[in-house]
C-alpha cells in the first residue's frame, strides 16, 4: 500500500530519472523536435517534486494536482503541458485518497494516460507518449485483478512501456513536428514514448527499492 509520502518520493525519483536522461531525451528529440525535451522533462519533474516535497498533505489526489500545476507553470511547452495535464487528471481521479492499493496504482496511471490523451487529442498508434504508456496500464490493471505483487506488476509494466517505446519505430507520426516528415517519420523512435518508458522504469525502481526495504 502506497501513501502520500510515497508519492512524494516517486516524484523525486522521476525528477532524478529525467535529470539523468536529459541528454538521451535531447538526442531523441533532435530528430523530430527542437531538442528541448530533456530540459523540459528535467525541469518540469524537478518543479513538480519540489512543489509537494514539504507539503503537509495526506490526500494523494491533492498532491498530484499540485505537482501538475507546478509543472505547468515551470515548463509551459507542449510536452510540459501534456505531462502536467496527466498529473492534474490523477489529482482529480484520486482526490480524497490517502493510500493506494494495487488497483488504485492502476487507476493512477490510467488517469495519467487519460489526462494526456484529453489534452493532446492523440490516439494509440499515433506515435506519441500514449504508445509508451498504454501497454503498461494494461499490465497494471491485469496484474491488480490477478492479485500479483506490485513489484512484479511494476516490473512487467516497465517492460511493456519499453516495448511500446521501441514499437513506435515503424509508426507514422500524426502530431507535432514529426508529422511533417511524413513517411520518413516511420524510421524514428518517438521521444514522447521514451518519456513514458522512463516514467515506468522509474516507478518500477521505486517499488522494487521499497519492497527490499520492507523485507
Amino acid at each position: 500500500m502506497l501513501q502520500a509520502s510515497d508519492l512524494k518520493q516517486i516524484m523525486q525519483h522521476w525528477a532524478e530519472v529525467m535529470g539523468r536522461n536529459r541528454d538521451y531525451l535531447i538526442e531523441l528529440d533532435s530528430h523530430v523536435g527542437d531538442s528541448d525535451l530533456g530540459l523540459t522533462m528535467g525541469d518540469g519533474f524537478a518543479a513538480a517534486s519540489k512543489a509537494i516535497a514539504e507539503m503537509d498533505e495526506t490526500d494523494i489526489g491533492k498532491l498530484a494536482y499540485s505537482a501538475g500545476k507546478a509543472m505547468s507553470t515551470a515548463v509551459p511547452s507542449t510536452m510540459g503541458t501534456l505531462m502536467a495535464s496527466g498529473l492534474m487528471a490523477v489529482g482529480k481521479a484520486l482526490k480524497g485518497k490517502t493510500e493506494m492499493d494495487d488497483q488504485t496504482v492502476a487507476d493512477f496511471f490510467q488517469a495519467y494516460f487519460d489526462g494526456v490523451q484529453s489534452r493532446g487529442k492523440a490516439q494509440v498508434g499515433d506515435k506519441t507518449f500514449l504508445d509508451g504508456l498504454y501497454g503498461a496500464v494494461g499490465v497494471l490493471k491485469a496484474d491488480a485483478a490477478d492479485g500479483k505483487p506490485l513489484a512484479e506488476a511494476a516490473k512487467r509494466a516497465a517492460a511493456a512501456a519499453h516495448d511500446g517505446f521501441l514499437n513506435t519505430r515503424g509508426m507514422l507520426a500524426q502530431h507535432g513536428r514529426a508529422a511533417g516528415r511524413g513517411e520518413q517519420s516511420r524510421d524514428l523512435l518517438d521521444p514522447g514514448a521514451a518519456v513514458a518508458d522512463l516514467l515506468m522504469q522509474g516507478f518500477s525502481e521505486f517499488v522494487a527499492g521499497k519492497t527490499e526495504t520492507v523485507e
